[in-house]
């Protein structure tokens, strides 16, 4: 192989990732939902998501830091291969197109024809004792001081049969709905996630702490007693397009200010490992702007549930170690 190979150009150029995602086997479907013209989200069996950028010619992990073009992700997905037989494996997919296969769930439920922010502005903000209320405070074990500021904030809304519904706001308009309940955990269908926010609107804070679930924010919130210079957020699970882009819009603004900190706290197993992670290289983007954030850190919980460790041991809690 040679720097100045013409073919070894003309492959990068010619073959689409998305192409070797769709026909490798066991092959991978395109997340429609999370997909934008830009960024395309695919998905293979439980946690594997790649998203194919730059009109096909380089792709990313968005739960580590692997990134490159055609030939890096054919390496990738058929370990063991030489460079000869990667580029054999190119040669075959040059020129196609993808299919853009869909990768709905098995057994999900067809979309609803209502926009979220239809549905979301139907059901009344959280009451106390309400069946939502008691899941969260019996169950979930947050204070009514949290559920109250998240209601009153408006991210935070009554649910059907004892459900909470958490909001993702993007410009102004509720974007996505994650749901939680007694025996449901999921979103309504027809969203894009952004992030859950609380609070939801002010001046940027200098300190931000991402979480995974909307309930491991309130939660965190609850150990801090809400802090007044601390947003805190949470992705909803995998991070799509959408929540990158307002992750990133946040870290911009907020690494402005003087004392800056991004912070994690995530639940002690493989996804919680990822987070912190997966937003390393934003936390840079951000910081090369300004004088820089504090290092971010990640507050393992030991237990498989931030929430439900929490609801255990609320004084012993660790929290957030957020270096400057």
């Amino acid at each position: 192989m040679t720097r100045h190979d013409p073919e070894i150009q003309e492959l990068r150029e010619k073959a689409h990732c998305a192409v070797v995602l769709e026909q490798t086997p066991p092959c991978w479907k395109l997340d429609r939902k999370e997909s934008t013209k830009l960024s395309l989200k695919y998905r293979r069996g439980k946690g594997e998501i790649l998203i194919v950028s730059h009109a096909g010619r380089g792709w990313w992990d968005p739960t580590s830091d692997a990134k490159g073009d055609v030939f890096r992700l054919v390496q990738r997905l058929e370990l063991g291969l030489s460079f000869g037989h990667i580029r054999k494996r190119l040669r075959e997919f040059a020129g196609l197109s993808p299919c853009f296969p869909s990768g709905d769930r098995a057994g999900r439920r067809k979309g609803s024809d209502r926009a979220v922010a239809a549905r979301w502005a139907e059901r009344r903000a959280v009451w106390s004792n309400s069946p939502a209320w008691r899941y969260l405070r019996r169950q979930r074990g947050l204070s009514a001081a949290i559920i109250e500021a998240a209601s009153a904030a408006g991210v935070l809304r009554e649910g059907p049969v004892g459900s909470a519904w958490f909001a993702h706001f993007d410009a102004g308009a509720v974007a996505h709905v994650d749901v939680r309940g007694p025996t449901y955990k999921g979103s309504l269908t027809g969203g894009v996630k952004s992030l859950f926010r609380l609070p939801l609107k002010g001046l940027p804070l200098p300190r931000l702490v991402l979480t995974e679930a909307a309930i491991d924010a309130l939660s965190l919130a609850a150990l801090e007693s809400l802090r007044s210079d601390t947003l805190y957020a949470a992705t909803g699970g995998g991070m799509g397009p959408g929540t990158i882009a307002a992750l990133e819009a946040l870290l911009v603004d907020i690494a402005m200010l003087p004392d800056a900190l991004f912070c994690s706290a995530t639940d002690a197993n493989g996804p919680g490992d990822r987070l912190p992670t997966g937003t390393n290289h934003l936390r840079e983007k951000s910081a090369s702007r300004s004088r820089g954030f504090g290092l971010p850190s990640r507050a393992a919980t030991g237990t498989k549930s931030f929430a439900l460790n929490r609801k255990q041991s609320f004084g012993s809690q660790k929290k957030p170690e957020c270096r400057k």
